[in-house]
Protein backbone atom coordinates (compact mmCIF):
# COMPACT_ATOMS: atom_id res chain seq x y z
CA UNK A 1 0.00 0.00 0.00
CA UNK A 2 0.96 3.24 -1.26
CA UNK A 3 0.63 6.03 0.99
CA UNK A 4 0.43 9.11 -1.15
CA UNK A 5 2.50 11.94 0.45
CA UNK A 6 0.42 15.45 0.77
CA UNK A 7 2.06 18.42 -0.17
CA UNK A 8 0.38 21.24 1.58
CA UNK A 9 1.22 24.44 -0.48
CA UNK A 10 2.47 27.28 0.86
CA UNK A 11 0.26 29.77 2.16
CA UNK A 12 1.03 33.53 1.43
CA UNK A 13 1.91 35.08 5.03
CA UNK A 14 -0.72 36.42 6.62
CA UNK A 15 -0.63 40.04 8.06
CA UNK A 16 -0.87 40.99 11.52
CA UNK A 17 -2.97 43.20 12.71
CA UNK A 18 -1.57 45.76 15.56
CA UNK A 19 -4.57 48.40 14.89
CA UNK A 20 -5.82 47.92 18.45
CA UNK A 21 -2.63 47.83 19.69
CA UNK A 22 -1.05 51.42 18.22
CA UNK A 23 -4.31 53.04 19.33
CA UNK A 24 -3.86 51.68 23.16
CA UNK A 25 0.19 53.11 22.73
CA UNK A 26 -1.45 56.54 21.42
CA UNK A 27 -3.79 56.55 24.32
CA UNK A 28 -1.17 56.04 26.78
CA UNK A 29 1.60 58.34 25.59
CA UNK A 30 -1.01 61.27 25.06
CA UNK A 31 -1.81 60.50 29.25
CA UNK A 32 1.42 60.76 30.30
CA UNK A 33 2.34 63.20 28.57
CA UNK A 34 -0.57 65.36 29.85
CA UNK A 35 -0.21 64.03 33.36
CA UNK A 36 3.71 64.59 33.50
CA UNK A 37 5.30 66.90 35.79
CA UNK A 38 7.95 69.11 34.08
CA UNK A 39 10.55 70.30 36.37
CA UNK A 40 11.06 73.38 37.30
CA UNK A 41 14.94 75.56 37.64
CA UNK A 42 14.70 78.21 39.52
CA UNK A 43 17.43 80.83 40.36
CA UNK A 44 18.12 81.11 43.77
CA UNK A 45 20.07 84.53 44.53
CA UNK A 46 21.78 84.04 48.36
CA UNK A 47 23.80 86.60 50.23
CA UNK A 48 27.46 85.59 51.41
CA UNK A 49 29.72 86.68 53.56
CA UNK A 50 32.56 88.57 51.31
CA UNK A 51 35.21 86.34 52.84
CA UNK A 52 37.39 88.91 54.07
CA UNK A 53 36.98 91.42 51.49
CA UNK A 54 36.36 95.12 53.10
CA UNK A 55 33.29 96.34 51.34
CA UNK A 56 31.86 99.50 50.89
CA UNK A 57 29.02 99.97 53.47
CA UNK A 58 27.11 101.46 50.90
CA UNK A 59 26.99 98.21 49.60
CA UNK A 60 25.42 96.07 51.87
CA UNK A 61 21.40 96.26 52.57
CA UNK A 62 20.21 98.07 55.99
CA UNK A 63 18.76 95.20 56.88
CA UNK A 64 19.39 91.17 56.34
CA UNK A 65 16.24 90.16 57.86
CA UNK A 66 16.40 86.48 59.67
CA UNK A 67 13.73 84.30 61.25
CA UNK A 68 15.09 81.27 63.32
CA UNK A 69 12.36 78.96 64.55
CA UNK A 70 13.69 77.66 67.73
CA UNK A 71 11.85 74.86 69.75
CA UNK A 72 11.06 77.07 72.55
CA UNK A 73 10.65 80.89 70.77
CA UNK A 74 10.83 82.52 67.06
CA UNK A 75 14.21 84.51 67.05
CA UNK A 76 13.71 87.63 64.71
CA UNK A 77 17.30 89.44 63.63
CA UNK A 78 19.36 90.66 61.53
CA UNK A 79 22.08 89.19 59.85
CA UNK A 80 24.65 92.11 59.91
CA UNK A 81 23.49 93.31 63.91
CA UNK A 82 22.16 90.69 65.51
CA UNK A 83 18.82 90.11 67.25
CA UNK A 84 16.12 91.96 67.23
CA UNK A 85 13.41 90.24 69.18
CA UNK A 86 12.49 86.96 71.01
CA UNK A 87 9.09 86.01 70.63
CA UNK A 88 7.99 83.25 73.10
CA UNK A 89 5.54 80.39 72.74
CA UNK A 90 2.25 80.80 73.88
CA UNK A 91 -0.57 78.06 74.79
CA UNK A 92 2.56 75.40 73.57
CA UNK A 93 2.72 77.41 70.17
CA UNK A 94 4.60 79.41 68.26
CA UNK A 95 2.94 82.78 68.14
CA UNK A 96 2.64 83.94 64.41
CA UNK A 97 0.33 87.12 64.88
CA UNK A 98 2.75 88.00 67.10
CA UNK A 99 5.50 87.45 64.64
CA UNK A 100 3.54 89.38 61.84
CA UNK A 101 2.86 92.22 64.00
CA UNK A 102 6.20 92.36 64.58
CA UNK A 103 7.33 91.81 61.44
CA UNK A 104 4.88 94.93 60.40
CA UNK A 105 6.59 97.60 62.21
CA UNK A 106 9.98 96.36 60.61
CA UNK A 107 8.09 96.79 56.86
CA UNK A 108 7.23 100.24 58.33
CA UNK A 109 10.79 101.27 59.39
CA UNK A 110 11.82 99.32 56.14
CA UNK A 111 9.26 99.58 53.19
CA UNK A 112 12.03 98.51 50.30
CA UNK A 113 13.33 95.53 52.40
CA UNK A 114 11.68 92.29 50.71
CA UNK A 115 14.04 89.41 51.64
CA UNK A 116 13.83 87.39 54.12
CA UNK A 117 15.28 84.26 55.53
CA UNK A 118 13.30 81.20 57.56
CA UNK A 119 15.72 79.18 59.81
CA UNK A 120 14.82 76.05 61.31
CA UNK A 121 16.08 73.91 63.69
CA UNK A 122 16.84 70.03 62.71
CA UNK A 123 13.75 68.56 64.20
CA UNK A 124 11.05 71.57 63.46
CA UNK A 125 7.74 70.34 62.11
CA UNK A 126 6.85 70.99 58.42
CA UNK A 127 3.52 72.56 59.52
CA UNK A 128 5.76 75.21 61.74
CA UNK A 129 8.25 75.98 58.94
CA UNK A 130 4.76 76.56 56.55
CA UNK A 131 2.82 78.87 59.36
CA UNK A 132 6.09 80.70 59.90
CA UNK A 133 6.39 81.22 55.88
CA UNK A 134 2.81 82.23 55.27
CA UNK A 135 3.44 84.90 58.89
CA UNK A 136 6.52 86.45 57.32
CA UNK A 137 5.22 86.54 53.56
CA UNK A 138 1.65 87.80 54.08
CA UNK A 139 -0.04 90.62 56.12
CA UNK A 140 -3.44 89.83 56.75
CA UNK A 141 -5.39 92.95 58.12
CA UNK A 142 -9.21 93.77 58.53
CA UNK A 143 -9.94 97.17 56.59
CA UNK A 144 -13.76 98.45 56.65
CA UNK A 145 -15.22 94.55 57.68
CA UNK A 146 -13.15 93.16 54.83
CA UNK A 147 -10.22 91.47 55.08
CA UNK A 148 -7.25 92.75 52.61
CA UNK A 149 -3.97 90.74 51.77
CA UNK A 150 -0.79 93.14 52.38
CA UNK A 151 2.70 92.16 51.20
CA UNK A 152 5.58 91.39 53.94
CA UNK A 153 8.05 90.10 52.63
CA UNK A 154 7.08 87.93 49.68
CA UNK A 155 10.76 86.70 49.02
CA UNK A 156 11.26 84.07 51.47
CA UNK A 157 14.83 81.79 51.53
CA UNK A 158 14.92 78.46 53.86
CA UNK A 159 17.54 77.46 55.81
CA UNK A 160 18.83 75.30 58.33
CA UNK A 161 18.92 77.38 62.17
CA UNK A 162 22.26 76.96 64.17
CA UNK A 163 22.14 74.62 67.32
CA UNK A 164 20.46 77.14 70.11
CA UNK A 165 23.50 77.95 72.48
CA UNK A 166 21.06 77.31 75.46
CA UNK A 167 21.18 73.99 75.00
CA UNK A 168 18.01 71.50 73.23
CA UNK A 169 17.19 69.77 76.08
CA UNK A 170 13.44 70.29 77.67
CA UNK A 171 13.57 72.44 80.86
CA UNK A 172 13.16 69.86 83.79
CA UNK A 173 10.80 70.80 86.37
CA UNK A 174 12.01 71.92 89.61
CA UNK A 175 10.14 69.33 92.10
CA UNK A 176 12.50 67.46 94.36
CA UNK A 177 10.62 63.94 93.15
CA UNK A 178 11.03 61.74 90.35
CA UNK A 179 10.98 63.34 86.77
Amino acid sequence: MFHKRVRRRARPGQELNITAFMNVLVVLVSFLLATAVFSHIAKLEMNLPGGGEGGDAADQPPLVLEISLRRDQIEIGDRNSGLMQEIPRKNDKHDYVALTEYLRRVKAQFPDIVEVTVLAEENTPYDDIIQAMDAVRVDLQQVNGQWVNGELFPQVSLGSATPDPRGSEPAQPASGGQP
